[in-house]
């Protein structure tokens, strides 16, 4: 069963699903044996790998290494064709709704074709949506695109319908990588109510009530970073 379908059953069950976001510019691979085991100790039923600006360097290493000690599906969650790598399961193939930019709406998606075509990466088209979340995030400075007012949940809605109508198969929205402010929870329900593709949330989600909200609004899946690299007793709590 592929991964995209896995996802589906769960939201037809009701069953909600976490993902752990590694950054692999914070990650060295000689420092991974306590970060594995707290992953294998929490609820986590998924794994993406990527950042706003990294090079691609010892991205293959590092995936082996997660992948011989985690049992669960990788996702490469890419800021451009650079992070590519055949050592993950899937990939999702963003397109920045939120913003204008070219290069995130259609440029870096044809210059990574080549690539994925060489590997036996299952890709899932994800509209991907930046909100405004308090602070500068490091996708609105690489991206060099605004996010969407966090007060005008309709337009965000209304974002997500036309990333559905042009075909996603996910909806990701985003607060950014340590935003100060998560997703609002009002806006959350909106979307989660009238689109019928799974929704993931992520950023600024600090506590394990966070994720609970999340879900609670209507977030089939939601996504933790920054919260789990800085306190790796996030469970624990």
């Amino acid at each position: 069963m592929s991964i995209y379908q896995q996802i589906l059953n769960s939201k037809a069950k009701g069953e909600k699903l976490l993902a752990i976001l590694f950054d692999p510019d914070k990650l060295a691979v000689e420092n991974l044996s306590d970060l594995i085991q707290k992953i294998n100790h929490s609820p986590a039923t998924h794994i993406f790998v990527g950042g706003s600006s990294f090079d691609g360097t010892h991205l293959d290493e590092l995936i082996i290494e997660l992948k011989s000690k985690i049992n669960l599906p990788f996702l490469l969650f890419p800021g451009n064709p650079s992070q590519i790598s055949d050592k993950a399961d899937g990939i999702l193939f963003l397109t920045l709704l939120s913003g204008r930019n070219p290069d995130y709406l259609i440029e870096h998606q044809v210059n990574a074709v080549p690539i994925i075509k060489k590997t036996n990466l299952e890709v899932i088209s994800t509209g991907y949506i930046l909100i405004e979340s308090g602070n500068e995030t490091a996708v609105e400075r690489v991206s060099q695109t605004k996010p969407l007012d966090r007060n005008n949940h309709e337009y965000a809605l209304q974002t997500a319908q036309a990333g559905e109508f042009i075909g996603n198969k996910l909806i990701y929205l985003e607060a950014g990588s340590g935003a100060k402010l998560s997703v609002p929870k009002e806006m959350i329900t909106l979307v989660s109510q009238n689109i019928n593709v799974p929704l993931i949330v992520g950023g600024g989600i600090r506590s394990k009530q966070e994720i609970e909200n999340a879900y609670n609004t209507g977030a089939d899946l939601v996504v933790i970073g920054t919260a789990f690299e800085n306190d790796t007793d996030f469970f624990n709590l």
